[in-house]
């Protein structure tokens, strides 16, 4: 009796937050918001203090790469089961063809699940430098991490220009939220992409593979964090071989205006959100200078040379200073 007593015990006191916490998510619906937004958050600094040891581990035996990899998919199976929110995929044949800039739209933290579920072997993220010096500097740079200094245009191009010759020689795939900041709205919608992704596509060779995230504003908001399934699309791969920065514009516009359409496409919007969402779908197509074409390809002479440092420098060198990669946390709005 003494041995079952003690067995008992100590799982009764582990037992008691978990009781705790299901009591205050059965109050009221604010309640359930804060505790899944409690698991989702310690989740998450879990699994992030286990990465130091997966990234010294992986680095180790030359792997660096698979780090994120790793990373991704155990939060995402752990978060997934706690919070039953799962990520459907359409498109996925199309991540065949990395190495790859792969472009994602986003929205909240509740991003890294998707993260998680779509995050391929050999891929490093594109960050802001500043991020190097914080807590989550060691595990990124052991990760093999592209840091970006925001600040000085001269550093971030030689930041992009390395990183371009890394993801050539060692076939790394990028990936990118290129709209700098989160966009979180009732109605399904993008902000302008940043153009450093499309210089290092373009430097790199390698093509871009667009991913978008369906608007989950009905399943989680400022109050609101329910159960259910996002949806996700992966593009066909836009490639840039015999483009120059000359071409980025046309570029990011068309990946933004192919981006946005299908976001609109597979994106449920509240009934009373509706008339918005065709005003800004009507909009945006006039504003964007490429109508409502969503090709993929993009016409481009033959002769035209790569992208090299000089014109790198001398070319939207401005838009360089803004350009990051990684900003994944944060409150919903």
């Amino acid at each position: 009796m003494a041995f079952l007593v003690s067995f008992i015990k100590p799982l009764a006191y582990l037992s008691l937050p978990v009781i705790l916490l299901r009591s205050i998510a059965a109050t009221s619906s604010t309640g359930r918001y804060y505790v899944r937004q409690t698991l989702y958050v310690g989740t998450l600094m879990t699994v992030a203090a286990c990465s130091v040891v997966f990234a010294a581990g992986l680095s180790v035996v030359g792997r660096k790469f698979d780090v994120n990899w790793v990373v991704a998919k155990t939060f995402y199976l752990l978060a997934r089961n706690l919070l039953d929110v799962r990520v459907e995929v359409e498109g996925q044949e199309n991540l065949d063809a990395r190495p790859g800039v792969l472009m994602v739209n986003h929205q909240t933290m509740l991003d890294i699940l998707v993260v998680g579920r779509l995050m391929p072997k050999q891929t490093s993220i594109m960050s802001k430098k500043s991020l190097q010096y914080t807590p989550l500097g060691p595990f990124m740079t052991m990760s093999g991490a592209i840091f970006v200094d925001r600040g000085n245009s001269s550093r971030a191009i030689r930041s992009l220009a390395a990183a371009g010759e890394l993801m050539r020689t060692r076939r790394i795939s990028l990936w990118m939220f290129p709209e700098g900041t989160r966009m979180s709205s009732e109605v399904p919608d993008m902000l302008p992409l940043k153009k450093g992704g499309f210089h290092l596509a373009i430097q790199s060779g390698l093509p871009i593979i667009p991913i978008v995230t369906e608007n989950y504003w009905r399943m989680y908001h400022r109050g609101v964090f329910d159960t259910g399934v996002i949806k996700v699309r992966v593009l066909p791969p836009i490639p840039t071989v015999g483009l120059t920065t000359a071409d980025i514009p046309e570029l990011s516009t068309r990946v933004r205006d192919q981006m946005l359409n299908t976001l609109r496409e597979i994106s449920v919007v509240p009934a009373g959100s509706k008339s918005k969402s065709e005003d800004k779908a009507s909009s945006s197509g006039t504003d964007s200078g490429s109508g409502a074409t969503v090709d993929t390809t993009i016409n481009v002479d033959a002769g035209k040379s790569s992208v090299s440092l000089v014109s790198l420098a001398s070319e939207n060198s401005a838009e360089t200073e803004e350009d990051e990669g990684m900003i994944l946390v944060g409150r919903p709005t």
